[in-house]
């Protein structure tokens, strides 16, 4: 192990997400979200016409939509106001569409990435990293050996410039409209930043690519674009981070994910997100995976005053497969309503959606998830499996699926467990020399193991520790 490596795994986790950088950009829009705020973002970024187009047409929609309400128990959004956000900071590098060398960044935006570990990582364990600051990239690398099979890993700014014809055909039409739901209207309208990645047929991407997101100015949103297209039998899988330091007032994260699963083809999106307990992290994401394609969904939630995220697969083709795991924890003041969505639309398909959370201090948790089987899909079979722990009695945690079942020859399976951590389990590990803390965190570990085995060692070591420090009450 290098010397690098083992500096950032002995830097307090605490301290690399809690740091916070003097504010530096290079233009930002005023308060609010008007026709004028958006023509003002599209001309910023240069865009094609059709672009500006879609953006006007999605803040219509946004503007016609009521916020989400009706839901059973869904979290309390009544401090959401836009007319109090900056929709877009345009940090001061002088590259647009991302710098290619570290050193060639700002220095306090050098130092945040490099206390967040991801040079360090981008050396030792990915294909390709994109960074983003505020509402821009600011720094995208791809290995050349991926860029020489045709593989495109950039910015969304980019791709719009220099790949129209697949963004224009990809980007919020099928998978993610803005009509889908007023923060996916908003987000349409406001859109900046994001990945975009492209696997040509018959290719495999051995090694991960990575983004990370980070917000650092009060009172911003972030609203980045995520667009993967993965042909007929290739394969990625994509990483994604996320965080904000503390805020005294409330930031909103609204991103929007689409991804495209060829014909026998396989991706892995993983995301662990550490947002402050001040943001509000609201967003749509949808796959649609074609015959003998494989989608999987690996998240970490935590760390949000309110959270409410359900990515959503169609599985279009028959023999298409999905799968969803997914870790939540709430402490005092948060509600994190995660879930997932699954709409079995041809024959033969198959899901699995395993949900794991954790309450403490009075947080709530929520699984919300819809599972639809069309008629005509026989043969076709999905599982849903819901666990939750609570520390205490004044924490919440409910379940709530819903199943659409239009075809009988399926098969169908749900179940859901509620527990709290047991005083015989505790006094057990005790027994074996371990101190209260440390036993509830055993615990804690053992419960989340099935989705840290699904992370690379790097983002699993992380969010294990992210967990201990929201049992310890230091984070947010």
């Amino acid at each position: 192990m290098s010397s690098d490596q083992d500096h950032l795994k002995e830097t307090d986790t605490e301290a690399r997400f809690e740091f916070k950088k003097e504010e530096n950009a290079a233009f930002e829009t005023e308060k609010g979200l008007t026709e004028e705020t958006v023509r003002v973002i599209s001309e910023d970024k240069d865009e094609p016409e059709w672009m500006l187009e879609r953006r006007l047409r999605a803040l219509e929609q946004f503007q016609e939509m009521p916020m989400p309400e009706g839901w059973p128990g869904a979290p309390d959004l009544s401090e959401v106001d836009i007319e109090d956000i900056v929709p877009y900071i345009r940090p001061d590098i002088e590259t647009r569409g991302g710098a290619e060398s570290w050193e060639d960044l700002p220095e306090e935006i050098q130092d945040t990435f490099d206390k967040l570990g991801i040079p360090e990582a981008e050396k030792n364990a990915l294909s390709g990293v994109g960074a983003q600051y505020e509402s821009e990239i600011v720094y995208q690398n791809m290995q050349e050996r991926w860029e020489e099979k045709g593989v495109i890993f950039c910015d969304m700014d980019k791709a719009v410039q220099e790949h129209e014809d697949l963004v224009k055909d990809h980007f919020m039409t099928k998978c993610v409209p803005p009509s889908d739901n007023k923060f996916a209207a908003l987000h349409g309208a406001v859109w900046s930043g994001g990945s975009f990645v492209y696997i040509p047929e018959d290719t495999t991407v051995e090694m991960p690519v990575q983004a990370y997101f980070r917000m650092n100015s009060e009172g911003m949103g972030q609203f980045e674009h995520t667009l993967i297209i993965a042909e007929e039998n290739s394969e990625v899988h994509y990483i994604e981070g996320c965080s904000a330091p503390k805020y005294s007032a409330f930031n909103l994260h609204s991103g929007g994910v689409e991804v495209f699963v060829g014909e026998d083809a396989h991706v892995q999106y993983s995301t662990v997100q550490n947002w402050s307990k001040n943001t509000y992290n609201l967003n749509t994401k949808r796959a649609i995976c074609e015959a003998d394609g494989t989608m999987e969904w690996v998240s970490g939630s935590m760390g949000s005053k309110a959270t409410m995220l359900y990515p959503s697969t169609v599985l279009k083709g028959p023999g298409a497969t999905d799968n969803h795991i997914t870790i939540a924890m709430a402490g005092e003041g948060q509600d994190i309503d995660t879930g997932a969505k699954v709409y079995h639309n041809a024959p033969e398909t198959k899901s699995t959606i395993e949900s794991k959370s954790i309450a403490k201090d009075g947080g709530r948790t929520n699984y919300r998830g819809l599972v639809h089987i069309a008629d005509g899909a026989e043969d076709s079979s999905t599982s849903v499996e819901c666990d939750a722990l609570m520390f205490d009695n004044d924490s919440t945690s409910d379940t709530m699926p819903y199943m659409e079942i239009q075809e009988s020859k399926v098969d169908v399976a749900h179940e859901a467990t509620v527990g709290k951590i047991g005083d015989e389990d505790v006094f057990y590990l005790q027994s074996r020399g371990l101190d209260d803390d440390d036993a509830k965190q055993m615990i804690v570990a053992g419960f989340i193991e099935p989705i840290t085995e699904e992370l690379p060692i790097e983002y699993a070591v992380e969010l294990n520790r992210l967990i201990e420090l929201e049992m310890e009450g230091s984070l947010g």
